[in-house]
């Protein structure tokens, strides 16, 4: 596998499978390139909320506004730069804030492999 370099402007943006909310997801490195991660970009409208369970180990990286995790009873906020790293099992609610967020994402194994 070859080394590879993303931007945002390299994602094409999809829902995210099983929401309706105004959240995105854009795999640019996964399965299909042979490597053990996912690695792509969320986009989370102003104000959205996702339910879900952690399939996949996730890190998801803020690079702009502000977002929540709530997982057990604990919430946790990030802003651009900061990380949070969601483990495999957990029930969380993500949470966008008033100006949205562009993060980016890696997951161990393939998230769209594990749904």
């Amino acid at each position: 596998m070859k080394v590879l370099r993303f931007e945002p402007a390299d994602a094409i943006f999809e829902r995210s499978p099983g929401q309706d909310a105004d959240i995105f997801a854009a795999n640019l490195a996964d399965q299909r390139q042979g490597g053990p991660v996912t690695v792509g970009y969320g986009k989370y409208g102003p104000d959205q909320v996702m339910e879900t369970n952690i399939v996949v180990d996730d890190v998801m990286v803020v690079l702009e506004g502000r977002v929540s995790v709530e997982a057990n009873g604990e919430t946790l906020t990030a802003g651009s730069g900061e990380i949070i790293y969601m483990p495999k099992g957990n029930a969380v609610v993500i949470r966008s804030h008033a100006e949205g967020a562009l993060t980016a994402y890696v997951t161990y194994p393939h998230w769209s492999e594990a749904e």
